[in-house]
């Protein structure tokens, strides 16, 4: 009887644990998660609101081999440390079309990273330098180019951290 109400105790616990300690994104798994927090659209956007953090949306598709090639990316242990700082969604292009066409300032290609204000306006401050028709082409050999994004993230124009907007509970 002990060992039943020690098993039903951790799965209320697993069950009941903040959604933000475990991904919630479908496929996050092929993207370095747990040791980076992916969200779905449903759960990153009121995550972004509530925290104020800067979101950092990566649109992928299963048979793209340059998004194969870019989850290499996500396995640089910067880049875990840097998402902390910022709310990550995984957005599968195929399967959410409507998200898709929806967050496609300059087309729908994959991969594509868009950063975004918790308010939702895209940050065109932040993309991408190697193919100028594609400025949301992150660089998917190395950690650095998407690094150095995602540090100017939480960083204002001039130069101050941004402040912490999170809800005081």
């Amino acid at each position: 009887m002990r060992v039943l109400t020690v098993l039903v105790t951790m799965l209320a616990a697993a069950v009941l644990a903040p959604t933000g300690a475990r991904a919630t994104a479908p496929g996050a798994e092929n993207w370095n998660a747990p040791a980076i927090t992916w969200h779905s659209l449903k759960t990153g956007i009121p995550e972004a609101t509530r925290t104020g953090k800067t979101v950092v949306m990566v649109f992928h598709a299963p048979w793209c081999t340059a998004c194969a090639k870019y989850r290499s990316v996500f396995k640089d242990e910067r880049v875990v440390a840097a998402a902390k700082d910022v709310v990550m969604i995984l957005v599968d292009a195929d399967a959410d079309k409507t998200a898709n066409g929806a967050f496609a300032p300059d087309g729908t290609y994959v991969p594509r990273t868009i950063f975004m204000t918790p308010d939702g306006e895209v940050r065109t401050d932040l993309t991408g330098k190697s193919d100028p028709k594609h400025p949301h082409t992150i660089d998917i050999d190395k950690a650095d180019e998407l690094l150095a994004l995602m540090q100017k993230a939480g960083v204002t124009a001039s130069g101050e951290a941004e402040p912490d907007r999170r809800a005081s509970n």
